[in-house]
């Protein structure tokens, strides 16, 4: 049995290469992008792909400045919203 696992695990090393060398990520990258979001009486900051708001604001050039500065910090996309929801504006700032 020890030399099965040791296949195995040669073969599962191999695999993740193969995966690595072609672009591919076993876990999926987490993301930074930062999104204003209409929310109750004002604007919130949500961070993609989260359901919790990182934080409520009344105007959205408040919220909209707060997800910029999130954002510069983790090289990532600011996404503000209309009210109704649409994408009005995108600003990045990844480091290419």
């Amino acid at each position: 049995m020890p030399k099965q696992n040791t296949i195995l695990e040669i073969i599962q090393e191999l695999l993740e290469a193969i995966f690595k060398a072609l672009g591919y990520r076993q876990t999926r990258k987490r993301t930074w992008n930062q999104h204003v979001v209409p929310y109750e009486e004002g604007w919130a900051v949500r961070r993609e792909g989260n359901k919790r708001i990182t934080s409520k604001h009344r105007k959205q050039s408040t919220a909209t400045t707060k997800a910029k500065t999130i954002a510069k910090r983790y090289d990532a996309d600011v996404i503000i919203h209309r009210k109704s929801g649409g994408v009005r504006d995108r600003i990045s700032y990844k480091e290419d």
